[in-house]
This record gives C-alpha cells, sequence and structure tokens, in this order.
C-alpha cells in the first residue's frame, strides 16, 4: 500500500541515539531502501505503510520509525496552525481515532512545547470537523500518535509507527541496575565488526542485553518479531501482509548457534539474565558467575563488547577501577581477540593500561560516553 503516490505521506524517518546514525542508515539500505539521508539522530529514507512495516520488523538500531506527513517553514503559531490544517487528516483518522500529539522544539521561534501540541490538536479537530461535521470525537478507536517536531524553524509532522520505542524488544521481563537500551546494545556490536562469525563474550553481562542482542544478530532473529506496532492497529494496514512478513522473518532465521559467553560477578543478575535469554529464544548463551579478573576467553580470535560500571549510580570508583584494569588484562590475555567498551569514566584508558585505537562519542540516554575499540594486531602499542 503505497500512499506516496498520491502525496499522503513524504517518505519515512527512523529516529536513533546520536552516534548510531551511520550504523542506522548501513541498516536501511541493507533492507533495500532508497532516499536514505543522514541527520543528527536521525536518518531518513523513502517508502510509506509496507516499508514502515519491515523497518518496524529489522531495525535493530532505530528508536522508532516515522510516516513523514508534511515539513514546512514556521515562525508563528499562525503558520504552524495552517501547515497543519492543510493536512488530509480524514483520509487518515477515522471518526473515532485516537490521536494524541507529541511535539518538540530545538533552535526555533516557537519554543512552548505544550502550546504547538495545542495549536496542533486544534487544527486537526478543525480539519476534521469539516468530513465528519462533528464537534467532538471520543478517540476510543485506533491509536495514531502525531509528532510535531520543530528545528530550526522547520516544522515535520509524521505518525509515530512503533509505538513504544523499539528499544523494548518483549525479551526483558527484569532488568539489572541501569539496564542498556536494546538498540544501544545491538549497534555497539555492530560498530564492533562481529556478525556472528567469531566467538563473542561480555564479562559485566548484568541482565544480559548485550549478549542477547549478539545472539539476535547471530542467528538472524528479527529484533521486532516478539512484539507488536501501533501501525497494526490503523486500518490502513493489511493484517495479511503483517501475517506474511512475520513468517518470513521466522524462515530467515539462521538454524546454526554462534559460541556467546557472558559473565558477571553477581549471581542474582545472571539469573535475570538467563530468563531474558530463555524469552528471547536464545538460551544457548554461556553463562558464568564470576569477577572480570578470572574470566577467560575462548578461541584465538574473537569479539568483546561490554558496558563496565562507571560508578553512576554507586559511586564505588574502586570497583570502577577493578572492571577497567580487569578487562585490560583480559584483553592482554585473550591472543587475537578485539575489545569494545562503552564507558562514561574519564580515566577508563589509564586504568584499562592502553590508549584506545578507536573512540566513539555516543549517548547512553542522556549521559555521555565514549566508545573504546581496541585491535589485536595494535596491542603492543599505545600502552599508558
Amino acid at each position: 500500500m503505497d500512499k506516496t503516490k498520491d502525496g499522503l505521506f513524504t517518505g519515512l524517518m527512523a529516529s536513533c541515539a546520536f552516534g548510531l546514525e551511520g550504523v542506522l542508515a548501513a541498516e536501511i539500505r541493507a533492507l533495500s531502501m532508497e532516499g536514505v539521508s543522514v541527520s543528527d539522530a536521525r536518518v531518513t529514507f523513502s517508502g510509506a505503510m509496507d516499508e514502515a512495516m519491515k523497518a518496524n520488523m529489522y531495525l535493530r538500531t532505530a528508536d522508532r520509525i516515522y510516516l513523514i506527513l508534511s515539513q514546512f517553514p514556521v515562525e508563528s503559531f499562525d503558520m504552524l496552525f495552517e501547515g497543519v490544517h492543510a493536512l488530509r487528516w480524514a483520509e487518515i483518522l477515522s471518526s473515532d481515532a485516537a490521536f494524541p500529539v507529541r511535539a518538540k522544539s530545538v533552535h526555533s521561534r516557537l519554543f512552548s512545547v505544550p502550546d504547538c501540541q495545542a495549536i496542533a490538536k486544534k487544527a486537526i479537530v478543525e480539519s476534521l470537523k469539516r468530513t465528519y461535521h462533528s464537534d467532538w470525537f471520543p478517540e476510543t478507536g485506533p491509536v495514531y500518535t502525531i509528532d510535531v517536531a520543530l528545528l530550526n524553524d522547520i516544522a515535520t509532522i509524521s505518525l509515530d509507527t512503533s509505538g513504544v520505542g523499539l528499544n523494548r524488544r518483549g525479551y526483558r521481563a527484569r532488568t539489572a541496575e541501569a539496564p542498556l537500551r536494546e538498540n544501544l546494545a545491538a549497534g555497539l556490536i555492530l560498530l564492533s565488526g562481529w556478525r556472528g562469525d567469531k566467538p563473542f563474550l561480555d564479562p559485566f553481562c548484568g541482565s544480559g542485553t548485550i549478549t542477547i542482542e549478539a545472539a539476535l544478530i547471530g542467528t538472524n532473529i528479527a529484533p521486532g518479531l516478539l512484539r507488536n506496532f501501533a501501525i497494526e492497529g490503523w486500518a490502513q494496514a493489511e493484517p495479511r501482509i503483517w501475517a506474511e512478513e512475520r513468517e518470513k522473518a521466522k524462515e530467515g532465521i539462521r538454524c546454526e548457534k554462534p559460541a556467546i559467553y557472558a559473565s558477571d560477578i553477581d549471581g542474582d543478575v545472571i539469573g535475570i539474565a538467563k530468563e531474558n535469554a530463555a524469552r528471547a529464544g536464545v538460551d544457548f548463551i554461556r553463562f558464568l558467575q564470576a569477577p572480570v579478573a578470572l574470566v577467560k576467553t575462548e578461541g584465538k580470535r574473537g569479539t568483546i563488547v561490554c558496558n563496565p560500571p562507571y560508578g553512576e549510580r554507586t559511586g564505588d570508583m574502586k570497583q570502577v577501577h577493578r572492571a577497567c584494569k580487569g578487562l585490560g588484562e583480559l584483553f592482554t590475555a585473550s591472543g587475537d581477540w578485539t575489545c569494545c567498551a562503552l564507558s562514561a569514566f574519564p580515566d577508563f584508558e589509564r586504568w584499562f593500561g592502553k590508549q584506545a585505537d578507536r573512540k566513539r562519542k555516543l549517548y547512553n540516554g542522556n549521559m555521555r560516553c565514549d566508545y573504546y575499540q581496541y585491535y589485536p594486531n595494535l596491542k603492543k602499542n599505545k600502552t599508558i
């Protein structure tokens, strides 16, 4: 169902964490999407309903998928009202549809988010009145969350097709303290270059998010297979096509299981991780309760990806120092292994014992972090 042909939708947008735009763009291109364009924390591409379905099902690093309705300049509330009012809302929203409005404003004259929400909502209601000849809409039907994003005095009006954020895969019933978001974990793995062909280890696994995401990647399990999306409840969605896409995703699962290892010093979180892995259908991950100092790698080559403690919750800097030092020693003893660690600890490299071969700025929620990447052929260099 391609609604771009009659101008109802103008394309798609996938949001993501700052620093993951390039990884997300590569994922979108791998789905044979066209018109891919990258900007801060978002990637736009061509498509409509069918492409939105695929993006929700398969993209591992996206936060949400939006159907773009319009973009126009806004320098006043009147301009915002007219721009929203001009859209063909009755072709999207039934008379009983729920249509909450979500707004944000960055570097724009219209900086009051509540006012932007109220103006946009009023414009939609006035537009619907013309078609349905009613002054009241019960909003008891399917939910269409409308996103009004103002950036540099340009408004982008779109529909959130995902509903609950795409990081919510559906397998994590319980979490450890300070859990890593699933789509950020997937981004860390994809940035490491690991694709399931070598052993994989997380020596600070917590509730298991990184290793579970690695297992999903290694077996080609679609990240959206265990959950539903807002777009599935829309009148425009075709249940048959959704069912077919889910069957295709199931058929694409690889039977061969990669060697994935996870350890943590806390036995309670190991229990949580095992539960989450079983729920995700990847209970082949091998879990071990042990401090990083006692962990050993299996095989000559492999990849370590982890999010070691950095004291943001407990303030226990001795624990942070032990973790960084132990990880550095594990890397040194690991043979031809790659090691990648996400940390907000500013002295990570000093306690790890080596300067990173590559360092990338990322955000864990609102927390600024660095992603330290170490490669085996450079182990003897850059020792601190």
